[in-house]
């Protein structure tokens, strides 16, 4: 039963299964269904969801790494918390929480560094870390944009 239910949330609820490319984006899409339908913007919320995430991130990465191996794709909770990382402070809106999603899932994949090195720690924390990483750099990246979009165009 355990070894379930790490798989059931570990996965995602099972969205990192199936074929195909892009498990890790199919894995983030709960995340920021979450947040866009049911924490709807609420701050408090989403700092304590970023920090619930990244705890179970780091608990799940490590057991379902027993299961699957290092780091292995289906593996996508960490997405969960980087994602929640990435949306801290943005306004709440369809196309801010898109274009936050797509600059989270392109900073995942490029492992801009330090989410290169932060990848390279020991057990579930290598494997959430990185993530967390990137949620700093895109949630950085997106009030950026927002700042020169509200004060130069």
């Amino acid at each position: 039963m355990k070894r379930e239910l790490i798989k059931f949330f570990a996965s995602g609820l099972y969205t990192s299964y199936g074929k195909g490319l892009y498990p890790g984006s199919r894995g983030t899409i709960p995340a920021w269904l979450i947040a866009y339908f049911l924490i709807r913007g609420d701050q408090a919320i989403l700092a304590v969801c970023a920090v619930l995430f990244t705890g179970l991130s780091v608990y799940l990465s490590y057991e379902a790494e027993k299961i699957w191996g290092h780091d292995s794709k289906q593996i996508v909770m960490d997405e969960w918390a980087g994602m929640m990382v990435t949306l801290i402070l943005v306004p709440y809106s369809p196309v801010y929480y898109g274009i936050a999603f797509v600059i989270f899932r392109l900073a995942d994949a490029v492992k801009i560094w330090p989410a290169n090195i932060a990848e390279n720690l020991p057990g579930g924390w290598g494997v959430t870390a990185d993530d967390i990483v990137a949620g700093v750099q895109s949630c950085l990246l997106m009030h950026l944009g927002l700042y020169i979009v509200r004060n130069y165009v």
